[in-house]
């Protein structure tokens, strides 16, 4: 019996449950392992590197879907999806980030549709649905925070926590909605290890006549991937904004006293219901832990580290 790497369930002998195949499209009848190893996608990825906009830390390939074909497509313009394959120093990130997207919606966050794809050496590679296409060619208007802070890619780290509540009031439609919505993913990136959240990791998008933050992206707990390789949590910050002017040790009177209520002026039915909302979401986290694709190392860093930052959470 086989477990699909989109959707998570019971397949039978196929590599991917119909469920999954019709997230994608409709159409789509099967999806064939990607053409290229994983090691000829990074090679890919460097190659197109300078013709993408989707640079960054992984490496990453634009792609589009041939529901014809039934098979993703690396493309240099216009794609439709991004791809990333197997890192070749950090194992296991594929199923790590795809692990962490389906938490997040569990955990009723907003994020595009995404999941894992059989590369041609057998191992897998990531993929995602780009929000800010629309057709084949059309694109909604998505600027990240480091653009509306006037920071750049070397500077995406030189800003505070405190901060980005003034991004959200200045751009945002409906700011205090806005708030409450970064308050539960700033709460869920800390429980789930994320402490890579700089700037160029938030957006806002133009949609329906109103601004507001984009689905969540490029979401997986570097904490798991970093203790995986014998990194003490010491060594490890949790954030990479400071908040109050540190970067670890914050408590829930640190993420949930001082900024969701002082910084962000959320009243306290707002920060509850969102605590609630994460707390009930755990049992289901912890299953989907159990079935991932990541290795059992893996899986049990991650269940300690959320039951740690959950005790210090008090949910």
């Amino acid at each position: 019996m086989s477990r699909c790497p989109i959707t998570y369930r019971d397949c039978g002998e196929a590599d991917y449950s119909s469920e999954g195949l019709r997230l994608l499209n409709s159409r789509l009848q099967r999806l064939r392992s990607l053409p290229m190893s994983a090691s000829e996608q990074r090679r890919e990825a460097i190659r197109l590197a300078g013709k993408l906009s989707i640079q960054g830390l992984q490496p990453k390939l634009s792609a589009r879907l041939s529901v014809k074909r039934g098979v993703f497509e690396a493309v240099s313009k216009n794609g439709q999806y991004i791809l990333k394959p197997q890192h070749a120093d950090y194992p296991q990130l594929p199923e790590n980030e795809a692990l962490t997207m389906h938490m997040a919606r569990v955990a009723g966050l907003e994020v595009p549709v995404s999941g894992l794809v059989y590369a041609a050496d057998g191992s897998m590679t990531y993929f995602v649905r780009r929000f800010d296409r629309v057709g084949r060619a059309g694109k909604r208007a998505t600027e990240d925070f480091a653009q509306l802070a006037g920071k750049g890619r070397d500077t995406k780290y030189n800003y505070s926590m405190e901060r980005l509540a003034g991004l959200v009031d200045g751009y945002c439609t409906f700011a205090a909605v806005e708030r409450a919505r970064l308050f539960r993913r700033i709460l869920f990136c800390w429980l789930t290890g994320n402490e890579d959240m700089h700037l160029k990791n938030f957006s806002v998008i133009r949609r329906e006549g109103k601004v507001e933050l984009s689905p969540l992206y490029d979401c997986l707990s570097t904490t798991v991937a970093l203790r995986a390789l014998g990194r003490s949590e010491d060594e490890i910050e949790e954030m990479a904004l400071p908040l109050r002017g540190k970067r670890r040790n914050l408590t829930r009177r640190d993420l949930v006293g001082y900024y969701g209520h002082n910084r962000l002026e959320l009243p306290q039915t707002v920060t509850e219901k969102a605590l609630t909302a994460l707390g009930e979401a755990i049992p289901e986290w912890l299953r989907l832990i159990g079935i991932s694709f990541l290795d059992e190392g893996q899986r049990k860093l991650y269940r300690d580290l959320i039951a740690r930052r959950r005790e210090a959470l008090g949910i």
